[in-house]
């Protein structure tokens, strides 16, 4: 079992940068991609990007440029950089853990075992 514990969400004004971290515990998760989702009020849980074991990253359409992932596997931590916020970017910020070691690009919300319990970012326009 893997736990993830999500933090450094906020209140931030349009424009600016929050770093959220992810802290995992029970089991390593070098071997893990790991994702990064958010959910806004009434829609549904979209994937925002991911860095795999090797440390390459994907993103979403509406993020890349802004938003950057990284991970610190001998910390057992992974991170979301996030800039040039837009309201837009309101959301509850979920990380998750692909423990299936299969996957190449996992995106999809089932695609994902562990999650955490989320952290709440409000960016006022």
């Amino acid at each position: 079992q893997v736990q993830l514990v999500e933090s450094g969400g906020g209140l931030v004004q349009a424009g600016g940068s929050l770093r959220l971290s992810c802290a995992a515990s029970g089991r390593t998760i070098s071997h893990y991609s790991m994702g990064w989702f958010r959910q806004a009020p009434g829609k549904e849980r979209e994937f925002v990007g991911a860095t795999r074991w090797s440390g390459t990253t994907y993103y979403t359409d509406s993020v890349k440029g802004r938003f950057t992932i990284s991970r610190d596997n001998a910390e057992n931590m992974v991170y979301l950089q996030m800039n040039s916020l837009k309201s837009e970017d309101t959301a509850v910020y979920y990380c998750a853990a692909d423990a299936s070691l299969v996957r190449l690009q996992p995106t999809g919300v089932d695609e994902y075992d562990y999650w955490g319990q989320g952290t709440q970012v409000t960016v006022s326009s």
